[in-house]
């Protein structure tokens, strides 16, 4: 069976941007999905399974990320992810 990835765009809220603690967090998430999940900044990729990629991407506030879901679970895996941008990984309350 074949599915259609699910792509979408997110833009990073957090002030700090995706550093070390965000990271480990879209990471957690990811690892509990099937589903591969790849952000693209530009024309670098990274995959959620890993936080040496998602380090390369360089994400500050404001950056506009395409996300790009695949798999079994994409759409609960998708949910997921965006609802994480959209919370800011939890720290906009801190800011």
């Amino acid at each position: 069976m074949s599915t259609t990835p699910l792509c979408f765009t997110v833009i990073v809220r957090n002030p700090k941007g995706l550093h070390l603690r965000a990271i480990n967090t879209l990471v957690e998430a990811a690892g509990q999905f099937e589903a591969t999940i790849l952000l693209q900044k530009d024309s670098e990729q990274a995959d959620c399974a890993s936080v040496f990629s998602l380090m390369t991407l360089g994400a500050e506030q404001g950056t506009e990320l395409t996300v790009t879901v695949d798999g079994v679970d994409a759409a609960l895996a998708a949910a997921a992810i965006q609802q994480l941008f959209e919370d800011g990984f939890y720290e906009l309350e801190e800011a």
